[in-house]
């Protein structure tokens, strides 16, 4: 018998309970990386996350025996539905033991938690924020999780939202690409060759983390101007802005930040993350003196880079942006001595960015599925 509860937000041993039944499920998944459990006490915490300053979330846990076996978030983005006239709950935070009856009874809660509030649709998985990581992982489970930008799970997952009565909305891929196929087509070269010489697109560089920090706001504001036309696209308000640039930069390298400008406007960005995957899964999730020594050091050590985060504002797509943009892209992999390169999900309407990825030699090798159910 299937016992749902949901969460009191309020109580820090139901919030960390949550919070662990995820550890206890995966601590024997080689592939999986843990995320920081302050990083999920925060995503339940009403008066701290800015979602909570124009949205609605509750949580929800399933119980057999008393015993935890599944989870699962219920929310409401007020924006996201104003902006795409939709009425839709969205659903995040979900980990089950492979059983459909915990699913569904997940579901079933989730169902009736947005019917109350006149919702038609439940829509998944999908976060708080752009780097909380989409959907179900569908290929590639013999690949270790990027940091903590995507999510992962068990096979068994697919399985069982489909026979909860959940279609596929979305996919998003990531592709791969080692160093020695990361070549740019001649022609792409020479594009951006030109656009260089011509110096109406310029390539701005960032010494060190204050510098950064004083551009932050700018790369922000073209960061939420870039993807309108993308599936997941909402206006992000400016606290919701800072919030995700102030934990970007946490773990960002200035040297693997670029951003374009065009007439000192910042129109294109390039963000790259060196892969800490290693350091995160030795400290389980907890943030001590020597967890931070350790992923600084990890820093330095690996050979994988993360480029999650690229992009140009759509008005100055075919101008040769696109171009300078990828051909600083192989550079910064080259120059850095990283072996290894993901870039991390993309939509797959997002058409001409897969091609041009393609082109460069990349791979799709994971795939993580939005699922979506009328209620």
């Amino acid at each position: 018998m299937i016992e749902i509860q949901k969460l009191d937000t309020e109580s820090k041993s139901e919030v960390k309970e949550f919070i662990q039944f995820h550890f206890d499920l995966y601590k024997n998944c080689p592939q999986w990386v843990p995320p920081f459990r302050q990083d999920i006490a925060l995503m339940l915490n009403k008066k701290k996350h800015p979602f909570y300053e124009h949205s609605e979330a509750d949580f929800f846990v399933a119980r057999r025996d008393g015993k935890i076996v599944g989870r699962v978030a219920a929310m409401e983005n007020k924006p996201f539905n104003q902006y795409h006239n939709t009425r839709k709950i969205q659903f995040y935070l979900f980990d089950s033991i492979d059983d459909q009856e915990t699913t569904n009874a997940l579901f079933d809660a989730v169902a009736d938690w947005g019917r109350a509030r006149g919702m038609t649709e439940i829509v998944g998985p999908k976060g708080f924020s752009a780097f909380d990581g989409y959907g179900i992982q569908v290929e590639g489970f013999e690949h270790r999780q990027m940091m903590t930008m995507m999510n992962y799970n068990y096979p068994y997952y697919a399985k069982l939202m489909e026979n909860a009565g959940f279609e596929k909305e979305n996919d998003f891929v990531s592709c791969y690409v080692p160093r020695e196929k990361f070549i740019l087509p001649d022609k792409v070269e020479e594009i951006a060759r030109r656009v260089r010489e011509r110096g109406t697109f310029v390539v701005k560089d960032f010494k060190n983390k204050r510098e950064l920090k004083e551009w932050a706001g700018r790369i922000g504001d073209a960061y939420n101007k870039t993807f309108v036309n993308n599936w997941e696209y909402y206006p992000l308000t400016e606290r919701e802005v800072k919030f995700l640039l102030d934990n970007l930069l946490v773990l960002a390298d200035p040297k693997l930040i670029k951003i374009i400008l065009y007439k000192d406007q910042v129109v294109g960005f390039l963000l790259g993350f060196p892969d800490v995957s290693a350091a995160l899964q030795r400290h389980n999730g907890r943030i001590t003196p020597w967890a931070i020594i350790d992923i600084l050091l990890e820093t330095k050590r690996t050979k994988w880079i993360s480029l999650n985060g690229v992009g140009i504002l759509p008005e100055y797509h075919g101008r040769g942006g696109n171009a300078l943009l990828y051909s600083e892209m192989r550079k910064t992999v080259w120059d850095y001595g990283f072996d290894h390169a993901e870039q991390t999900q993309m939509a797959d309407t997002a058409v001409q960015v897969r091609q041009d990825m393609e082109a460069l030699g990349a791979k799709i090798y994971k795939v993580h599925r939005i699922f979506h159910k009328k209620i």
